[in-house]
């Protein structure tokens, strides 16, 4: 467990690097939960690393984060057990030669982690077919006879899934389901000089894959920081501003920033500026809700006209470029 969380957070003393942000404890917690056996549910708004996190939890414990689940709309229990191979099981019948196994059936087979990300937009039928494997620990193939007919989950196999709170409601998982799951909240980055350092550091990696030599500057990218952080619903506290609909996640300030290294330097030859940064905002912020344009608009307004710092100040005066 030690090794799994220095793997995640860090440690100096190895020379390994952090790889999330995140509390701590919350590491701890997870980690306890699958050391335990029981199946870890990680819950947040859209982007705020859930996804990294549950791949970071298996690569650790496992060695492998491949046996994965994407759900949708249209995943089938054959996706997420088994199917079959059609042309085999028509000239032999069914056999473990015919049988193709799918994540979960991997997993189990070899004891490793299986994660299922979205698992609140699959089918209810589809996800109540966990039940038998994280409670029995067995998953019965009934085509099959004998000892193949059942395959009984080795040490070191668990779930780890993830659910978007903005999904609630579309299949709201059975209360069977969840009393199998222990349930992690996944907090988006509250700290702003950790934001700030996070969308600094991932900007400049994909600028310089982009064959840029420019990075953002730090005076833009404060303004872009904080520019989500005062119109994301739950920001670091609780202001006049109108908040907006979108996600306004971490992740989409790092596309941003780069959008921004990018324009500047392709279409201009230069360093981002803060009217790069207009450019490249309303898209992100502004997308199929027209109260959102209205919003924005009243941000600049309202709360980016009252600084006073250049900066600021030439963000506000390219406030005509908003779409």
């Amino acid at each position: 467990m030690p090794a799994a969380r220095a793997f995640i957070l860090g440690d100096s003393a190895q020379n390994i690097s952090r790889k999330v942000v995140i509390s701590p404890s919350a590491v701890e917690r997870m980690l306890v939960t699958l050391a335990t056996g029981r199946g870890l549910m990680l819950v947040g708004e859209p982007s705020t690393a859930k996804s990294l996190l549950s791949e970071l939890l298996a690569t650790s414990i496992s060695g492998d984060a491949g046996l994965t689940i994407q759900g949708g709309a249209s995943t089938t229990e054959d996706q997420i057990k088994y199917g079959w191979n059609y042309a085999l099981l028509i000239n032999h019948g069914p056999s473990t030669e015919a049988l193709v196994p799918a994540p979960l059936y991997q997993g189990m087979r070899d004891g490793k982690i299986v994660r299922f990300e979205e698992i609140t937009r699959t089918p209810l039928e589809v996800q109540d077919c966990l039940l038998g494997m994280l409670s029995d620990r067995v998953m019965t193939v009934p085509e099959l006879t004998g000892e193949a007919s059942q395959l009984y989950a080795r040490e070191g196999f668990n779930i780890i899934a993830t659910a978007n709170t903005r999904d609630r409601g579309v299949n709201e998982m059975s209360a069977a389901l969840k009393r199998r799951f222990d349930f992690e909240t996944v907090f988006p980055i509250m700290d702003f000089a950790q934001e700030l350092e996070l969308v600094a550091s991932a900007s400049a990696r994909l600028l310089a894959h982009s064959g840029i030599p420019h990075k953002v500057p730090d005076a833009v990218l404060e303004l872009l920081v904080r520019t989500f952080r005062d119109l994301r619903a739950n920001g670091e506290k609780k202001t006049s501003m109108d908040t907006l609909t979108a996600i306004m996640s971490t992740a989409e300030a790092v596309n941003v920033a780069h959008a921004v290294g990018v324009r500047a330097w392709f279409l201009a030859n230069r360093a981002g500026e803060p009217a790069d940064l207009v450019d490249c905002i309303a898209g992100t912020i502004v997308k199929d809700n027209e109260e959102d344009r209205a919003r924005l608009r009243r941000y600049f307004e309202q709360r980016v006209a009252t600084h006073k710092e250049a900066h600021w100040q030439a963000y506000y005066q390219a406030r005509h470029r908003l779409p």
